[in-house]
């Protein structure tokens, strides 16, 4: 058990990669859409709690991506999208489409859905536009994605799943993802689209807080280490010198 425990506290460097993981999903808690990076430390502490074994192992300290489902909060606002399911929004952008759970919608100067960076919002037949004499409060939006007004269609948001391969999504700032060369979006499924919603993060606050006050105790675990490592080198260098 403590030989398995001073393999994964071993690295000061992975240490404070994992403190900084922690502090970014902390400082994303109010952030609409937001997906926590899983942290890598507390899982491999949880596993060896779990088998409590002296056998020593090798942890996989990388880190992958929580896209499980955050609370849907209720806004009012017309504009605001939240998907329950498996999904993502599709952005356009000049280097190709981008993909996001954060709703958070408003119309630029050509009345086209976009998100607050500007993006334009995809639809099933491009850019979604609303006419300058509809009020947004005049919007409505089915649960599958359909946008309307005075009872005729204006265009149906466009939804990807990826399914077994969300992992491969790669972060790109914003509250955004890419896809790697290896994967392609596929037709979405079993999602509703709740107009006038948020999804909040999902990050768990006090779960957060106990895997940051366990990696700075680690931390400091491996610094006493290190320091009576250092202590007995000079000792024996004292001694001989004589």
């Amino acid at each position: 058990m403590l030989e398995t425990i001073a393999q994964i506290t071993n690295s000061t460097n992975d240490l404070m990669q994992e403190f900084d993981i922690i502090t970014h999903n902390v400082a994303n808690v109010s952030t609409t859409g937001y997906k926590r990076i899983s942290n890598a430390f507390s899982k491999s502490l949880e596993q060896l709690e779990a088998k409590a074994t002296n056998s020593a192992e090798n942890f996989s300290l990388s880190s992958v991506i929580d896209f499980s489902q955050g609370n849907v909060v209720e806004t009012g606002r017309p504009l605001d999208f939240a998907l329950h399911g498996k999904g993502f929004f599709v952005l356009e952008t000049p280097n190709g489409p981008l993909y996001s759970r954060n709703g958070i919608f408003y119309t630029n100067q050509n009345g086209q859905i976009v998100n607050s960076s500007g993006m334009i919002v995809a639809g099933q037949n491009g850019p979604i536009t609303i006419s300058s004499d509809i009020s947004l409060s005049e919007i409505n939006v089915s649960a599958d994605g359909n946008i309307s007004a005075r009872g005729s269609a204006i265009g149906k948001l466009k939804i990807v799943n990826f399914k077994d391969n969300e992992n491969k999504l790669i972060p790109v700032g914003m509250n955004c993802y890419k896809i790697s060369e290896n994967i392609e979006p596929a037709d979405v499924e079993n999602i509703i689209v709740k107009q006038g919603y948020q999804e909040a993060s999902n990050v768990k606050i006090i779960e957060e807080l106990v895997d940051m006050i366990m990696v700075c105790r680690l931390y400091e675990a491996n610094m006493k280490i290190v320091s009576s490592q250092g202590d007995t080198s000079s000792s024996i260098i004292s001694v001989a010198m004589g």
